[in-house]
């Protein structure tokens, strides 16, 4: 089990909550530190988000329980009810991922309120405030998730993997349970790169120039996301139609791997430009664009002679998801092209090992 950056934040976060509750002097600090918890975020910019919407929860739900405690005096019925009347309210207001901070608030200044009512409830908010403050610092200042990094690695390891499936299928070397479950597998690491995409694009730059350069390397690297989706779905073709490939003529099933093969070939380098591993290049491919006439002519012999509508869809289809993931390569490698002679000081990329 691998123990994760916003995990240790977490404890750490709960630590100084308790640390900063007793050196105040505050009553139960065990409240802070269960405020501490639901501040945590996985980017310092959802910290500062989050953490405006949780005062103004934990503030709506402070006024309310004080109201109600007033007016009633504190019991778990009221507490109940008190809840629920916070719950609508949150609802209603739309930040219901606040819930459970302003629920933290109402039992805090409901579950044994003291004799100056007014007095305990605004100390125990403070408590539950301080406790959102010390995940905020933490955010702030430890383990600052670096996006960047992560996104290029995990985008380099999967598209890694889905090319080497991509090879063995092509050669019928796989086995068919065996890949149909790394296809799930793959289809996973792929929603979490998109998520970590995300996370990346939230970081915000405070200078003009980091902002300009980060806008182009978010188009790059969605570029790159794509392009290894499209290999994605080249992969799951070749797996779907393994046994309509094998029955195909030998002359496609021949010009089809050399296609795939050079795809894969151009991937790589342009993985290896993309990690700043080697220099761009700008000679024509002659290669690259020989292997794609050969499919096509090899295609559409085979159209003017076979009367099997059923192998001439499938046919069509693995070739056009081998066209797609070609014109995703070319838009990939003049973006990174663009990068790199406009941005050369920005080219060199951590990789996290």
């Amino acid at each position: 089990m691998k123990l994760g950056a916003r995990i240790f934040k977490t404890g750490i976060a709960i630590t100084l909550a308790l640390y900063l509750a007793s050196w105040i002097g505050l009553p139960a600090p065990i409240f802070a530190g269960i405020a501490a918890i639901f501040a945590i975020q996985p980017s310092i910019y959802r910290s500062f988000l989050i953490i405006i919407d949780q005062v103004q929860a934990n503030i709506i739900g402070a006024v309310i329980a004080t109201v109600f405690g007033l007016i009633f005096g504190p019991s778990p019925i009221m507490i109940g009810l008190t809840a629920v009347i916070v719950i609508t309210i949150m609802l209603k207001l739309k930040i219901e991922h606040t819930i459970s901070i302003a629920l933290v608030t109402v039992i805090a200044i409901l579950e044994s309120a003291g004799d100056d009512f007014l007095m305990f409830a605004l100390v125990r908010t403070s408590t539950v405030i301080l406790g959102v403050l010390s995940s905020f610092i933490v955010n702030l200042v430890f383990l600052p998730p670096k996006y960047e990094t992560k996104l290029i690695h995990n985008t380099v390891e999967n598209t890694e993997e889905i090319m080497k499936w991509i090879r063995l299928s092509m050669r019928q070397s796989t086995e068919h349970s065996i890949l149909k479950e790394d296809i799930e597998k793959l289809k996973e690491k792929m929603i979490k790169l998109d998520q970590t995409y995300l996370l990346y694009k939230e970081e915000r730059s405070y200078f003009k120039k980091t902002t300009y350069v980060k806008s182009r390397k978010l188009v790059l690297f969605r570029q790159a996301i794509i392009t290894a989706n499209r290999a994605l779905d080249t992969l799951k073709k070749l797996h779907r139609l393994e046994n309509d490939i094998y029955h195909m003529p030998e002359e496609f099933q021949e010009t089809l791997t050399e296609e795939l093969d050079y795809l894969l070939y151009w991937h790589e380098l342009i993985l290896m430009r993309f990690v700043g591993k080697i220099k761009p290049h700008d000679d024509t491919d002659e290669e690259g664009i020989q292997y794609k006439q050969l499919l096509t002519k090899s295609f559409l012999k085979n159209q003017q002679n076979t009367d099997d509508e059923l192998i001439d869809y499938n046919m069509l289809n693995i070739m056009a998801s081998a066209v797609e993931y070609r014109e995703q390569l070319e838009h990939l490698e003049t973006l990174i092209t663009s990068f790199q002679t406009y941005h050369p000081k920005d080219c060199e990329i951590e990789i996290e090992e």
